[in-house]
């Protein structure tokens, strides 16, 4: 796999993973909250307002059309278990720009999955 191939890669996971966190923080804001707990058309209505959730989807369009470029040049077989670093990045982006928790587990857990991808890779 060439290395532009592989930053094609490693752009698109960490695209998708940097949308999840302005999904997670656009879903999080106290407007759309309250617009959660009123439901109906109200919580529609509140997330469609939410810049981040915006940002969130359009980013998510940006590493798929990315993601379609790596399809076109590699078996999906061989590309796919790359998409397993999304879960460290994610699980670092929101440590460090959410705050969330971090446990022991947690973090062999996503050092398990990027020892699969590791050995996929390897093949």
């Amino acid at each position: 796999m060439s290395w532009n191939i592989l930053l094609l890669i490693f752009l698109s996971v960490t695209i998708s993973a940097v949308a999840q966190i302005a999904l997670k923080h656009g879903m999080s804001t106290a407007s759309v909250q309250q617009a959660l707990m009123q439901g109906g058309a109200d919580a529609l209505y509140g997330v469609a307002k939410s810049l981040f959730v915006w940002l969130g989807l359009a980013l998510y369009g940006f590493g798929a059309l990315l993601w379609l470029g790596v399809l076109a040049r590699v078996d999906v077989s061989q590309a796919y278990p790359f998409v397993g670093l999304g879960f460290l990045l994610t699980m670092l982006f929101g440590v460090f720009l959410l705050g969330e928790a971090f446990s022991m587990m947690r973090a062999l857990g996503t050092l398990l999955v990027l020892a699969g991808v590791f050995l996929v890779a390897k093949t």
